[in-house]
């Protein structure tokens, strides 16, 4: 049988991070791939005393079907929830619960995105967002970053040049792959433009949370009095990926359309694993395990940036995130990324290319490496690895190239 597929499955391409996912499955492997919480935070004890309690009082609602928009329980606790930590106060009627965050970007694209609408993104951005987003065939258009976010000026030039511009899609907290915060400033100019050209903002926020050091910045939602905010978050960082619970808030008649495009997709998120949050949720502090998430993090984030300022010194360059879970890195000038993974991967050691973050393509010579999925001595081992491709890489290239790797 030879199937007749559509265009645009024909167009699906894997996600290079969740194919890494696949090699870390061997114990052999060291991978930078995951941005997950660490394995020694999630919390299993709890949940499973928050599992016995749903299944006892909530038995035959949690294995049924449940509204689109989700459990009115969970819902309430994440509105009370955004209020006094993130300072977004929206009642739970206005919340959407999503299967992951990645459900509310997949939803995006079916509710504003049509073949050749303008998107607009960071440089570089989230890898599966692109991936999510690139179903429904838009122009992806890239603007420049710098360390307070995106360059705002740059947006409204390539705002003015483009055709049918549809939304503007920002992750302005420990970006990923990047890790930069946006400043308070940008948020604020970034507003300002998207008022005046009527244009959506998505704001992703999974990271927020997850800050080691440094004062918190508002979120772009709790700036906005425009009403062009789509807000997200989820779970799977604070909590456990596995449950895949997430959610989602928007203006009243942009959220019915995501209402709308989710019961074509799922009908709903698993009522089961919605309770489940809740409960824990109602039964546990959940701010106590954060900090518990958060130490650990920066824990390991600490161990990578010195163990790369040991074994490559000032060969490569990496900034090191005040949050979140990745480290983004510069090879020198002409050094690809891939030909290094490729070295990498004969020490047993793997990391996402950093070209895979650009919605078109480009920058070689850059790295994303996730430090949360590994405790310090096993990153400790995986950056020497790493550091032994990396020479093998740069001796093999010319003069030149070696010249530029040492500099």
């Amino acid at each position: 049988m030879v199937a007749r597929f559509s265009r645009r499955a024909g167009e699906l391409r894997a996600s290079e991070v969740r194919e890494l996912l696949k090699m870390a499955a061997r114990r052999d492997i060291i991978s930078f791939g995951a941005g997950r919480p660490p394995d020694e935070c999630l919390p299993i004890a709890e949940l499973s005393v928050a599992v016995t309690r749903v299944l006892a009082e909530h038995g035959v609602e949690a294995l049924q079907y449940s509204t689109t928009e989700g459990c009115e329980t969970l819902r309430t606790a994440i509105a009370a929830r955004m209020r006094d930590r993130l300072g977004i106060n929206v009642p739970a009627s206005s919340l959407l619960v999503t299967t992951g965050s990645q459900q509310g970007l997949d939803l995006t694209g079916h509710v504003f995105v049509d073949e050749g609408d303008a998107v607009f993104c960071e440089s570089p951005t989230y890898l599966a967002a692109l991936n999510a987003l690139r179903r429904s065939q838009p122009r992806f258009i890239e603007v420049p970053s710098d360390e307070d976010g995106m360059i705002v000026s740059e947006l409204e030039t390539r705002l003015a040049a483009a055709e049918r511009p549809k939304v503007i899609y920002v992750i302005p907290d420990f970006q990923n792959p990047s890790g930069r915060t946006w400043s308070l400033a940008r948020r604020l100019e970034l507003l300002d433009v998207a008022s005046r050209w009527s244009i959506p903002i998505v704001e992703d926020s999974p990271y927020a949370e997850l800050r080691f050091e440094g004062e918190s910045v508002p979120s772009i939602k709790a700036l906005d009095r425009s009403g062009l905010v789509i807000f997200m978050s989820t779970f799977s960082k604070i909590l456990c990926p596995g449950l895949r619970v997430g959610w989602l808030t928007a203006e009243e008649s942009i959220l019915r359309k995501y209402i709308l495009a989710k019961q074509g997709c799922d009908l709903h998120t698993s009522t089961l694993d919605q309770l489940l949050v809740a409960t824990y949720l109602s039964l546990f502090d959940i701010q106590r395990h954060i900090e518990e998430v958060r130490h650990e993090c920066r824990r390991r984030r600490d161990a990578m940036v010195g163990a790369l300022r040991r074994e490559l010194g000032d060969a490569v360059a990496c900034r090191p995130p005040h949050g979140g879970l990745f480290l983004w890195v510069e090879l020198p000038a002409g050094m690809s990324a891939r030909e290094l993974l490729r070295a990498a991967l004969r020490h047993d050691v793997a990391f996402p290319p950093g070209d895979a973050f650009f919605a078109n393509g480009g920058h070689a010579n850059t790295l994303r490496l996730a430090f949360s999925d590994s405790p310090p001595d096993r990153i400790e081992e995986g950056v020497r690895r790493l550091a032994e491709a990396f020479r093998e890489v740069r001796d093999a290239a010319g003069p030149e190239a070696q010249l530029a790797a040492t500099a």
